[in-house]
């Protein structure tokens, strides 16, 4: 585990030079290097500028790394040039942790321990006993980027959310320590969830020790803890257990599979049937295995259906209570969904046609041409005398128009006034002289 370790760091190392490079445009400027890597000196106004560069820069590469809980000795790692590390990088720390940017790991209440144990811890941390005076360096520990810690858990629960659609869900540590990237990551995480009400430590003792955390998936808090809770942490425990016991048969059937061939090209057949009923027995061993697991799965998916049931009937019944305070009726409701539906159509009708428009106003460019050139023939074939002709026409009408508004101007009628029939055969005969002279226009 120490070479591991110490493999992913020295592979972290080249990782942060890389980013440095991109991130920082005069990272390897020698003269801002000398600049950036002195000590802090005179007042804080003095030095405040180079701070909030580093911090935010800190921040920035534990963001790149996907960490959230940095060690000072690592965090000078990140700027190591050469073997030059900034010598205001201990007072960097420090000022962070001070203005509570950093939090120590011993700080953070273990949620899986007693509640007498997270207060005992919470008054320690919140009463700074644990915090070091302004002149001393952090102690070479584990510290939580708070800020980083909280974008963490909002992808844990992301991560929950896209394996369970209702509005909370239980699973066994062992997974949360693995969406969480670690055990010192999980109880961190968990720590910080179990602050906002949004999750709950789970453990059972009645066969083996199980652990395991409820999580809401919604904007909501968790009211608490159900019995059904447990059942579904035994059963989601007894699937990773038997995922686990079909990967150990895989492995022993490749094995046993192995070793038969080795052996019948060795021509020990003995050997060899050996193999080939182990590897008989170990398939016999997977159906049995599936079996149950398919069990256990139909078992969680029942379960997982009654509580969306159980969802939804309670939004049903929470926009009923709703309808019955707001004194709305159903037919009302029904109403209003039926002109939404109306809407609906509609915009889709205008949206199609938009689309048709759109699609026939893909004309090309040539074709407009050649209508043009089509409609410039036809008016250079029609004989002068048409314009002539609506010249006459226009002149004809408009002269109707004025003779018939003047008369309509000595008509002296009120809206009291009766009928008169000679003023209405008048009025019949001008309109009938006024359409003769309108026609004779247009045939002349």
């Amino acid at each position: 585990m120490m070479i591991g370790g110490k493999i992913q760091e020295m592979e972290d190392d080249v990782t942060v030079e890389e980013y440095l490079r991109k991130e920082v445009a005069d990272w390897d400027d020698e003269v801002k290097c000398v600049a950036r890597f002195k000590a802090f000196s005179g007042q804080r106004s003095d030095w405040e500028s180079l701070y909030v560069f580093w911090r935010d820069l800190i921040l920035k590469v534990a963001r790149h790394l996907r960490i959230f809980i940095i060690r000072p000795s690592q965090v000078k790692m990140w700027f190591n040039r050469g073997g030059l590390v900034p010598l205001c990088l201990d007072q960097v720390l420090l000022e962070m942790y001070a203005a509570g940017e950093l939090l120590r790991n011993l700080g953070v209440a273990d949620p899986a321990s007693g509640w007498v144990s997270q207060m005992l811890w919470r008054v320690v941390n919140l009463g700074g006993l644990l915090r070091p005076s302004t002149q001393e360096k952090l102690a070479e520990d584990y510290y939580i980027i708070p800020v980083l810690l909280k974008e963490k858990a909002l992808q844990v629960v992301q991560a929950l959310s896209e394996s369970h659609w209702t509005a909370s869900c239980v699973t066994t540590w062992r997974k949360f320590q693995e969406i969480s990237g670690g055990l010192k990551e999980a109880h961190a995480v968990l720590n910080h969830l179990c602050e906002h009400g949004k999750a709950k430590y789970l453990v059972t003792n009645k066969k083996d020790l199980m652990e395991g955390v409820k999580v809401s998936l919604s904007e909501r808090a968790l009211s608490g803890t159900t019995s059904l809770d447990f059942d579904v942490l035994h059963l989601i425990s007894t699937v990773e257990k038997l995922e686990h016991q079909l990967n150990v048969i895989d492995q022993r059937w490749k094995r046993s599979r192995a070793s038969a061939l080795a052996s019948l090209k060795l021509g020990n057949k003995q050997v060899a049937l050996k193999c080939s009923r182990e590897m008989k027995l170990a398939s016999l061993s997977r159906e049995k295995c599936t079996a149950l697991l398919n069990r256990v799965e139909e078992v969680l998916g029942v379960i997982a259906d009654a509580e969306a049931s159980k969802e939804v009937a309670e939004a049903i019944r929470i926009g009923t209570e709703a309808i019955k305070e707001n004194g709305i009726n159903y037919d009302e409701v029904e109403l209003c969904l039926q002109e939404l539906n109306e809407c609906i159509e509609s915009q889709k009708q205008i949206d199609d046609i938009l689309g048709a428009n759109a699609a026939g106003a893909e004309i090309e460019d040539e074709d407009i041409e050649d209508e043009l050139k089509q409609l410039e023939l036809n008016f250079v074939e029609v004989p002068t005398q048409t314009s002539s002709g609506v010249d006459a026409v226009v002149a004809g009408t408009q002269e109707t128009a004025d003779a018939l508004s003047d008369s309509l101007s000595n008509l002296h009628l009120t809206h009291h006034a009766r009928k008169d029939p000679k003023a209405k055969h008048a009025v019949e005969s001008m309109g009938a002289s006024s359409k003769d002279v309108s026609r004779e226009a247009v045939l002349s």
